[in-house]
């Protein structure tokens, strides 16, 4: 009888699972699923922007096709329009900004979570992370009054005379330019890189650590032979992280890197960024494919954005998927 009596009170339970989901208590299902509805109404949001950045960019991806891509023609009083100055401009700064900052948050990371006194962790780290709150326009205000003048003055022809033979390092020292640009988006990018980048090397299991110890390494051969090896995956989903944010700046590199639409392999010459050309043309376009063209460079740059996010997050959850203990 206690057998026949337990099994009629777990039978009206699991008819109401499946009725309503996991949870029996209809409070806890109408809770799981607005909170579905709020995460899921981000991706909505997300594929209704490509939409109508694809409506809107309709007629230029007719009239141009394929030549919008490799076209270095901008040119709105005869309505030919090529984005390749635009692209290259934000790839080179960008990987530009990558050579510089990615030592250095990889530095400050493996020195906040391997060598740094434990009373300083905590206050150091919030000091780098502050660097992100900063707003990107008191970085080009900083960039114009500061970082521009002692380029043009001290770093730039100090570059010139010293490795003036290379193409790279030619051409006027006027400040504003492609080093400008990649010098500020690499400040900016820096508290990204290295705040995730800790994350991951936290993750890295103590025994290893402690192995490597136990063997009669030093403290920066635990680093390279344990540590490093073991969150490598990781460190590149910070960087490319750190890549996503690059391409999309608008602000400080609008006021550094000279809006000037031409392709130069010289850093000292001024460039153009998807995201500035949007920012500084698009209250001035009145035409209809002027602005098609805008919103078709606006699609290539948020399309770029989201793949490398994807990637990016793909690669972090590798390293939380590691074995022993290292899970993000």
């Amino acid at each position: 009888m206690t057998i026949h009596s337990d099994a009629s009170l777990v039978r009206p339970r699991s008819k109401l699972r499946l009725a309503f989901g996991r949870e029996a208590n209809f409070g806890d299902l109408t809770f799981r699923r607005i909170t579905a509805l709020f995460a899921g109404s981000v991706i909505v949001i997300l594929l209704w922007m490509a939409l109508e950045m694809g409506l809107a960019a309709k007629l230029s991806l007719a009239h141009f096709g394929l030549g919008f891509i490799t076209g270095t023609d901008w040119n709105p009083v005869q309505d030919h329009y090529g984005a390749l100055p635009f692209i290259y401009g934000t790839v080179v700064s960008s990987i530009l900004a990558l050579l510089i900052a990615v030592p250095i948050s990889l530095g400050i990371a493996i020195y906040l979570s391997e060598l740094a006194h434990p009373k300083l962790r905590t206050p150091m780290g919030f000091l780098v992370e502050l660097l992100a709150a900063v707003p990107s326009v008191v970085y080009g205000l900083w960039g114009i009054f500061a970082l521009a003048p002692w380029l043009r003055e001290t770093v730039e022809p100090l570059l010139a005379r010293f490795l003036g033979f290379l193409p790279f390092f030619q051409g006027p020292h006027q400040g504003f330019g492609m080093l400008a640009g990649g010098i500020i988006l690499a400040i900016m990018i820096t508290p990204t890189i290295s705040s995730v980048s800790r994350e991951v090397l936290r993750a890295v299991p103590h025994m290893l650590r402690e192995g490597a110890l136990g063997l009669g390494a030093t403290k920066w051969e635990v680093v390279r032979v344990a540590v490093l090896p073991y969150a490598k995956s990781g460190l590149v989903g910070a960087t490319i992280l750190g890549l996503g944010r690059a391409l999309g700046e608008t602000m400080a590199i609008t006021m550094l890197i000279g809006n000037r639409s031409e392709i130069s392999i010289s850093l000292f010459a001024p460039s153009y960024t998807m995201a500035s050309v949007i920012a500084n043309e698009f209250t001035e376009a009145t035409g209809e494919l002027y602005l098609a063209a805008l919103a078709e460079i606006g699609l290539l740059l948020f399309g770029v954005t989201v793949a490398l996010n994807v990637f990016a997050r793909l690669l972090v959850w590798r390293v939380g998927k590691l074995p022993e203990g290292g899970r993000l």
